[in-house]
């Protein structure tokens, strides 16, 4: 990841270490992907908490931040035909989100920012979120806007997608390439152009049948437009992250350069 784990990942490190950290003001991030999710033939069930911690290591070494445990299991209802895949139920889901955001804050953390990798998690942690001091709290979804949208548009040639599509294989080839195996990507039939319901695998006659898991064409992937995806999502999370820090005159620690 090419981040140092030890000062940034609070499972890696001491209490005490955590406690001093916290005292001298770190910012929290909850970093939410799921590691039992349906990605396709081609990427890994833990496709998402992947994203998370990767992004989140970036984040946090630009703001010196520390990261909690990742929250793996949510509320991800599409998938659930497809083995492996697990979901919480809404109520739950929320209950967990706001359990653990005001432990965070109740710990002595002044700020958290709660990184999602959903599309289904949105609406639950935002209401989540209602429930504890908004003015502590960034919700970040990783494919808010500006840039990473514009370069999405610009870089897209599958039709449709938004799941285990040329998008997000892309940034798993600029991410971890090791664990992509592009043989295997195979692309969704072209029925339903918006967003689906739940996916299936075993009935060829739903408008949201895949055999393989994905939604797109992840067969349109590169590297090349993964590090571009990549760049542009960086900046749209440093510069939302940035803003989030400064608000309230904290300072971060240190301020380190962008690496990918």
């Amino acid at each position: 990841m090419d981040i140092d784990t030890h000062r940034h990942f609070i499972e890696r490190m001491h209490w005490d270490e955590v406690a001093q950290r916290i005292e001298a003001g770190a910012i929290a991030i909850l970093p939410i992907g799921a590691a039992a999710k349906q990605h396709g033939f081609h990427l890994p069930l833990n496709t998402d908490r992947i994203q998370a911690e990767w992004l989140a290591g970036k984040i946090a070494e630009r703001i010196d931040a520390l990261i909690w445990p990742t929250l793996t299991y949510g509320h991800y209802p599409a998938f659930v035909e497809y083995a492996g895949s697990n979901t919480l139920s809404i109520s739950t889901f929320e209950a967990l989100i706001r359990e653990i955001g005001g432990q965070i804050l109740g710990g002595g953390c002044q700020k958290l920012l709660v990184l999602n990798t959903g599309i289904s998690t949105l609406a639950p942690v935002d209401r989540a979120l209602t429930r504890l001091d908004r003015t502590r709290i960034r919700h970040l979804w990783i494919h808010e806007g500006p840039r990473y949208p514009r370069v999405a548009r610009q870089l897209a040639e599958q039709g449709h997608g938004s799941h285990a599509d040329e998008m997000e294989t892309s940034l798993m080839l600029a991410m971890a390439p090791h664990l992509v195996d592009m043989a295997r990507a195979e692309a969704s039939p072209i029925r339903n152009k918006e967003t689906p319901g739940s996916l299936t695998p075993s009935d060829p006659d739903s408008p949201n049948y895949s055999r393989s898991g994905s939604y797109g064409d992840p067969t349109r992937a590169t590297a090349a437009k993964g590090e571009a995806l990549l760049a542009a999502m960086l900046e749209d999370l440093h510069e939302q992250a940035a803003a989030f820090a400064a608000q309230g005159g904290h300072q971060p620690a240190a301020m380190h350069s962008v690496t990918r």
